[in-house]
């Protein structure tokens, strides 16, 4: 499915939404009902200050192919039928936590946001059935969260391209997202006799 990537968002924005809701020291933050205005979302950082919002920005920075999975024979889903393989990628999330300037706290608090991310990738760094949330749902998907090591000039040219000055993030990658091909499968000839071959292996 080519939704792969904004289904593969929605599931870390709705994941990490439940548990800082659940979480004693974050819920009175991020959940609605307990007077929480902060929230997990996808604009990138320069568009949370600028529109006054407080909470996690969880910004698709950079989509890479996996060249690891690049070569993954095409599926042959009937007998005369071959369906070609899907692209498969990795998706690279920059997580920076967002605080009102006029926030006395701000510091503080994007710390311990930023520390509950780790927490949570670090604890369950697979997300599968439940987890998974819009085209995702329902299916047999696995995401798999890593935690990048960025060097400083790696992350100094993702701020660059915000065009805004540093700010306490981290970057995750997620793999094992692929976008399935578009195109109808190919008819080929079934297989009708497949016959065994044996060899000797002869030592030196």
């Amino acid at each position: 499915m080519y939704t792969a990537l904004f289904a593969t968002s929605q599931t870390l924005v709705a994941y990490l939404t439940e548990r800082f809701e659940t979480d004693l020291l974050l819920r009175p933050l991020f959940n609605v009902g307990s007077g929480g205005t902060f929230q997990v979302m996808l604009n990138t950082p320069e568009e949370m200050v600028q529109n006054q919002i407080e909470g996690l920005s969880v910004w698709l920075y950079r989509v890479v192919r996996d060249e690891e999975r690049l070569n993954a024979l095409p599926e042959r889903t009937q007998p005369d039928l071959l369906l070609r393989s899907p692209l498969p990628l990795r998706l690279h999330y920059l997580m920076t936590p967002i605080t009102a300037l006029a926030n006395q706290t701000g510091p503080g608090t994007e710390q311990v946001i930023l520390g509950k991310v780790l927490q949570i990738f670090h604890d369950c760094p697979t997300l599968r059935g439940a987890d998974l949330q819009a085209d995702f749902s329902g299916t047999e998907t696995e995401l798999y969260v890593r935690l990048e090591s960025l060097s400083l000039e790696e992350i100094t040219r993702v701020w660059e391209a915000l065009e805004g000055s540093y700010q306490l993030s981290v970057s995750y990658e997620v793999s094992l997202v692929d976008v399935e091909t578009g195109t109808e499968p190919e008819r080929i000839s079934p297989v009708m006799v497949a016959l065994p071959e044996y060899g000797v292996i002869v030592g030196n």
